[in-house]
C-alpha cells in the first residue's frame, strides 16, 4: 500500500468538534453584550447631537424644537434621529435625551 499524505476522517471530525465547541461558547457571549453595545452607541449619538444643538444655538440664538430642525439645517442626517436600539432622540429646552419607548 502506498503512503498517501492527507487527513483521515477521524482527524477531520476532531477538528470540526473543536470548532463547534468554540462557536457554542463564543456566540452566546456576543449576543449577551449586544444590548450593552447598542446602549453605548446610543449614548455616543446623544452626546454628538447635543453638540449639534449647541452649534445650532450659537448660530440661531435659540434651541431647536426637535431633531427635525437640526436635519433641515443639515446639522444631522435622518438616520441620526434614532439610536440603533430603536429609541428616538428628543430635544427639550436644548437638552437631548432618548425616548422611553423602543421602536424596532
Amino acid at each position: 500500500m502506498k503512503n498517501e499524505h492527507g487527513f483521515t476522517l477521524i482527524e477531520m471530525m476532531i477538528v470540526l468538534v473543536v470548532i463547534s465547541i468554540l462557536l457554542i461558547v463564543t456566540i452566546p457571549n456576543i449576543t449577551k453584550h449586544n444590548s450593552k453595545i447598542n446602549d453605548t452607541g446610543c449614548e455616543a449619538l446623544t452626546k454628538m447631537v447635543q453638540a449639534e444643538v449647541q452649534s445650532y444655538y450659537m448660530e440661531h440664538n435659540e434651541y431647536p424644537e426637535s431633531t427635525t430642525d437640526l436635519e433641515e439645517e443639515s446639522y444631522i442626517t435622518a438616520d441620526q434621529q434614532k439610536c440603533t436600539n430603536g429609541k428616538e432622540l428628543i430635544i427639550t429646552n436644548g437638552v437631548v435625551s432618548t425616548s422611553g419607548t423602543e421602536n424596532p
